[in-house]
């Protein structure tokens, strides 16, 4: 590939990073990372615990700077959506679930007028609707279960209309129902929308027949490439550089012979930030 055709491949792209390196003093997170998310292509990140996962969705979202290279982000931080981790909130809280939604329009530029603030509920509505939320719009965050509060994310998340939509562990602490739920949700919006998903995950099945392709993040090692091609005996034991061999059953990858590295209870835990 010639350099003017990595530049417009780069130029087209909804995320785009060039010899990209993130370390904290002498430790290297990842380094000469080049990697392009077109939109509309779901993008799953793996790795375990401290390799670096969370830290790309805080350079994405221009909270890291990087210790190298290039980050580019289709239309910066107003057009990103970000959908955290799954914790609950306090009971007590009186928040509405249209206020949590609303916050993902805070800092856009809506006036204070009244022709403002109705399109501001409408934008808002809409959201809602989108994820099946309406019918507990009004009623307290804090009484609602996990699953319908990680739904009320997930709309904040797209009220704002993101090019790009960072996903940071959103299944962690969900049952399996709700985790088919919300992963089904981000999917439909990419493919309505043409929508670039990033995904940071420690367990990959739940999203495995919605993922395009795979950055998998090992000790400052990383691979890209479809779920196929990465997630393989061979692959993954050069990078962890110990024995590791992949296990498919059905429509499940299970991973077995490393420390920490077993799809049986989760392998990948929270990154440290």
């Amino acid at each position: 590939m010639t350099a003017a055709q990595v530049t417009d491949r780069s130029t087209r792209a909804a995320v785009a990073l060039r010899g990209a390196r993130l370390s904290y003093g002498d430790r290297v997170l990842w380094d000469g990372l080049d990697l392009d998310v077109a939109p509309g292509e779901f993008v799953a990140v793996l790795g375990p615990n401290g390799s670096g996962k969370t830290s790309l969705i805080r350079v994405l979202l221009g909270l890291q700077p990087l210790s190298g290279g290039t980050v580019r982000v289709a239309g910066g931080n107003r057009r990103i959506g970000y959908i955290p981790q799954q914790r609950a909130l306090d009971s007590s809280l009186a928040l509405r679930g249209r206020d949590l939604v609303g916050f993902g329009l805070d800092g856009h530029g809506w006036g204070v007028g009244w022709r403002h603030r109705r399109e501001r509920r409408a934008r808002v509505d809409e959201a809602l609707a989108s994820v099946g939320a309406t019918q507990y719009a009004d009623e307290p965050v804090g009484l609602l279960s996990g699953g319908e509060q990680q739904r009320l994310r997930v709309a904040q998340a797209l009220v704002g209309d993101p090019e790009v939509l960072l996903c940071d562990e959103p299944l962690l602490s969900l049952d399996l129902h709700h985790q088919r739920v919300v992963s089904d949700l981000i999917d439909a919006r990419r493919r309505a929308a043409d929508t670039a998903v990033l995904f940071v995950t420690h367990e990959i099945n739940p999203i495995l027949p919605l993922v395009d392709r795979v950055l998998y993040l090992v000790e400052g090692r990383f691979r890209i490439g479809t779920p196929a091609e990465v997630m393989t005996s061979r692959t993954l034991t050069e990078l962890y550089r110990t024995n590791v061999e992949v296990v498919r059953v059905r429509d499940q990858i299970h991973v077995v012979g490393a420390q920490h590295v077993c799809e049986d209870e989760p392998h990948h835990v929270a990154d440290e930030g």
